[in-house]
């Protein structure tokens, strides 16, 4: 579905300007360490948060968008190792990451998510956070963006489930107007949660 959705458009479906909510944690993003981008797309917050000194790798299953991605690193000249994986299925490194970040990944039900959360948390370095930014379930009334499935949007209670163990940083739901792209355009329903990882 992804693939047919980047393939049909002439330019960048979700724009090539970062998410609000990474110019919002600017201070987590410190040159130097490394990043995992999860289900990067065409590479927007990748390209940023290389931009912004990090190390990072970028998964992604569309080959469109990926191309595009690399588009976008060069134009930008930062480096990024994107990587074509199916996120639920192909395995991913353990422990490795001072910074995991899931933005809009909402692509999946319960069942997936679990797999989802369990492998980002798992990616991550003791100590190193988590970055989720998405929609909850009131994003159903405003139809601006993410999933027409109740059950891919996230609660509070949800995440703070997900995450129990861990130092919940940040967990805040609020709205906002979005404008990234075709993809993400109008008032929106969102939810941002920063975690941090126990040392031991």
């Amino acid at each position: 579905m992804w693939e047919e959705r980047y393939a049909g458009s002439a330019d960048y479906v979700f724009g090539t300007a970062p998410a609000q909510f990474l110019r919002d944690h600017l201070d987590y993003l410190i040159a130097g360490q490394s990043a995992l981008a999860v289900a990067d797309g065409e590479g927007r917050n990748s390209v940023f948060m290389a931009e912004r000194g990090l190390e990072v790798t970028a998964l992604e299953f569309a080959p469109t968008a990926l191309d595009r991605a690399r588009s976008l690193a060069t134009e930008k000249q930062v480096a990024v190792d994107f990587q074509h994986c199916d996120i639920l299925n192909d395995p991913w490194p353990k422990a490795q990451y001072d910074i995991v970040a899931g933005i809009f990944i909402q692509f999946v039900g319960p069942e997936g998510r679990a797999v989802q959360f369990e492998r980002m948390q798992a990616a991550t370095k003791p100590g190193g956070v988590v970055m989720l930014h998405g929609y909850t379930q009131k994003q159903l009334d405003y139809g601006t963006g993410g999933p027409p499935f109740l059950e891919n949007l996230y609660t509070p209670e949800m995440l703070r489930a997900a995450f129990s163990g861990w130092e919940i940083v940040t967990l805040e739901a609020y709205e906002r107007e979005v404008q990234e792209g075709r993809g993400h355009s109008g008032m929106s329903a969102l939810i941002d949660l920063i975690a941090r990882k126990p040392e031991v």
